[in-house]
């Protein structure tokens, strides 16, 4: 239990800005129940209650800790002015500075070979903030699931997903194999509707056996392998079927597995879906600016410590980061990009994009001023290709 000190400063923090928020904080560090901010609720929150809120999840929810190790893998400051970096989207043209201001950017890094190109903070934040990535998890994920493989907890892609958690036998997952979960190809109904109560996605248990039950009942509306559907409930069950293979939870295996391996700088958290149980697979990694750089260059590497040892098989980030039948855009819970480049992203403007032609990586924490639009996405491309375009002139 978190001591009355931090109660204290995250209140004292909050009170100006989320007055409405006090009573859930005080009940997510005392109370022995889920977490009482419900998704739905986070999705009401106004812009100065996400430029506080999403730097302060360890506070306000369950959360489990990344631990960082003693090595730290370093970043080679050598910045780039890209103060000339403009983009065009919908006939008008806008500059880097107006993507940041206008849609909300807390922290943007971008690493070419290692080296430190561009880095730029606001919203009060700074090297050492720990930000939510939101959906980022699930590609953390995905590389778990290599680590997995390669430690022998599970046999392959191949496998039913009912061999690690028997619960789900008979029900909507019999048959689908750890590829068709990766891919999000189960062919169970889901919905991922952000502003709907009633979706799927608001409603989902916290606590892991009931939220298993709900998956398991879900209707089947096609032959697994055979249809793409965004589901953030598959994420948080692949977390299940990972946990149930690996027998540890998901945070340990992170820090054991990359998070010490490859030297990030800080400590990072995971949130739980209840106190002491199980984290939210889908979601909601808190890390700083430079680890999620990090996890991007893990990712490009192919999957190697910091030491040169192999964490990840050989051909798991290429098997990745490889089309899925049923839908071009998506591998194994990566978006994939023009290019052969690909990404990690979270709602509210997360973003870890990684091209490895290049030897780039862009990573953003943002606080959008929505879960998410056409425009906004569209002009997050289009400020990240400019800026791609501006490094590799360069070099």
């Amino acid at each position: 239990m978190r001591s009355g000190i931090a109660l204290v400063r995250i209140a004292t923090r909050l009170a100006a800005t989320i007055p409405t928020l006090l009573f859930p904080i005080a009940h997510a560090h005392f109370g022995d129940g889920p977490h009482p901010v419900a998704p739905a609720e986070i999705l009401t929150w106004n812009d100065e209650q996400r430029s506080v809120g999403f730097r302060s999840y360890a506070d306000i929810f369950p959360t489990r800790t990344i631990r960082a190790g003693e090595i730290t893998s370093p970043l080679v400051e050598n910045h780039q002015d890209l103060s000339g970096v403009s983009y065009s989207w919908e006939g008008k043209t806008f500059t880097l500075d107006d993507y940041l201001q206008a849609n909300r950017v807390a922290g943007i890094i971008v690493v070419q070979g290692g080296r430190i190109r561009f880095e730029r903070y606001r919203l009060d934040s700074g090297p050492s903030t720990v930000w939510v990535s939101y959906s980022i998890a699930k590609s953390v994920v995905s590389m778990l699931f290599g680590a997995a493989i390669a430690d022998g907890y599970i046999e392959g892609v191949k496998d039913p997903i009912t061999r690690y958690l028997p619960r789900l036998a008979g029900g909507a997952y019999e048959g689908v194999s750890v590829e068709q979960l990766l891919q999000m190809s189960s062919g169970v109904t889901w919905q991922e509707d952000y502003v709907d109560p009633q979706a799927d996605v608001s409603r989902l248990p916290s606590r892991i056996l009931p939220l298993i039950d709900y998956m398991q009942a879900l209707p089947r509306a096609a032959k697994p392998g055979t249809k793409f559907n965004y589901s953030t409930g598959e994420t948080h069950l692949a977390g299940a079927v990972l946990r149930a293979a690996i027998g540890n939870n998901l945070a340990d295996y992170l820090t054991h597995k990359i998070w010490q391996p490859f030297g990030m700088e800080a400590d990072g958290n995971w949130m739980l879906g209840t106190r002491g149980g199980a984290e939210h697979a889908g979601c909601c990694i808190s890390a700083t600016l430079r680890d999620y750089a990090r996890l991007g260059l893990f990712a490009m590497g192919g999957g190697v410590a910091a030491d040169g040892s192999r964490i990840l098989p050989p051909d798991w980030m290429a098997a990745s980061t490889s089309p899925s039948p049923n839908f071009p855009g998506y591998g194994y819970f990566w978006w994939l990009r023009e290019g052969g480049a690909f990404a990690a992203v979270g709602i509210y403007g997360q973003l870890i994009w990684v091209d490895p032609n290049n030897e780039i990586v862009i990573a953003m924490q943002s606080a959008w001023p929505s879960a998410g639009s056409r425009a906004l996405a569209g002009q997050r491309w289009a400020v990240v290709d400019a800026i791609a375009t501006a490094v590799n002139a360069e070099n």
